[in-house]
């Protein structure tokens, strides 16, 4: 919250700050500068290795949202894989500071993974997997046109399974991608 010069406080998680938000590549100095949104218990958090990989590797993957005020808002991390017509997109990691949720910025940025996706690789489909029990993002995700194409068995740490949620892209003109399996599968059965 800030006060404006007439004294009126004014919240500064506004509609108008996802309108100024820029969406610009994830740096290696970024990694000094996202605690404010990783510290959340449905946040996945990696070790360095792990982000400088994906920097390293699929640059045009990996994307933060910049507030007006230099404040990282989020960020997405993911990938190009897969073979034939399991060549995709993946979401490694999406997500936005409490303060500025709900204002649109998760949507731009898988927009621009997939975007990224089709354009750029040629995809066709982007995949991410989500903890079967946050609800709210896997309703996120439908919002924005995925649907749950497999349950995976154990996939946090052996303790909590996880939906596998698909996105069939143009290529897919018959959206074989997204036709749900009729079972679970373990995490050493994906492919």
């Amino acid at each position: 919250v800030s006060t404006q010069s007439n004294g009126e406080l004014v919240s500064d998680s506004s509609p108008f700050l996802a309108v100024m938000t820029t969406l610009r590549p994830f740096l290696v100095e970024d990694l000094l500068k996202f605690n404010n949104i990783n510290l959340d218990v449905l946040t996945e958090t990696y070790n360095m290795p792990f982000y400088l990989q994906y920097l390293a590797r699929w640059p045009e993957y990996c994307v933060v949202a910049e507030g007006p005020d230099g404040n990282l808002q989020g960020y997405i991390l993911g990938k190009v894989e897969g073979e034939g017509e399991n060549w995709h997109g993946h979401v490694t990691a999406l997500t936005v500071a409490p303060e500025a949720r709900r204002q649109g910025l998760a949507k731009k940025l898988m927009d621009y993974l997939e975007q990224v996706s089709e354009k750029k690789d040629n995809g066709f489909f982007v995949d991410l997997f989500v903890r079967k029990s946050n609800t709210v993002a896997i309703n996120m995700y439908q919002k924005f046109g995925y649907s749950i194409y497999r349950e995976v068995i154990g996939y946090y740490s052996g303790e909590e399974n996880a939906y596998d949620m698909r996105k069939a892209l143009p290529r897919d003109t018959l959206r074989k991608s997204i036709v749900p399996l009729p079972h679970p599968v373990y995490p050493e059965d994906l492919e």
